[in-house]
């Protein structure tokens, strides 16, 4: 895709509008959860839920957006790139909170320690390698 030359296909300005939509629903739902929690901590973690998974994918799919209406350049790929590191890392957020989430819907129900200890593990190790000087 040459950035001068190039002619949006109809797939890539679905995907686009697919991408818009699915963040502004995100926002919106993020928005909606603090607006509704009245202090109740479950709806308060579903806020930063969702926008934490909100936050964490715009940082790849804005640059996609502009692709898809602009082609590829350099800078589109290196957004894209670290944007995805960034969704990576926000990622590992996401199922920590989860987990919280988990905790406060099933009292009575304890999460197996092996699933605590996966869950913060992998969270360690996707951040550790995400932050590795060779992924720049």
């Amino acid at each position: 895709m040459d950035h001068k030359t190039y002619q949006p296909q109809m797939p890539d300005i679905m995907e686009a509008v697919f991408d818009a939509v699915y963040l502004l629903f995100d926002l919106v739902a993020g928005i909606v959860f603090f607006a509704m929690a009245q202090g109740r901590p479950l709806f308060v973690l579903y806020g930063i839920l969702t926008l934490t998974l909100c936050g964490g994918d715009a940082f790849h799919l804005v640059p996609r957006i502009f692709r898809a209406f602009r082609g590829s350049t350099p800078k589109i790929k290196h957004l894209m790139g670290t944007g995805l590191q960034i969704s990576s890392i926000t990622m590992a957020a996401f199922y920590a909170i989860l987990l919280f989430i988990w905790k406060l819907t099933f009292p009575d129900f304890a999460a197996p320690a092996a699933v605590e200890v996966m869950i913060w593990a992998s969270a360690i190790i996707r951040i550790a390698v995400c932050l590795l000087p060779q992924n720049n």
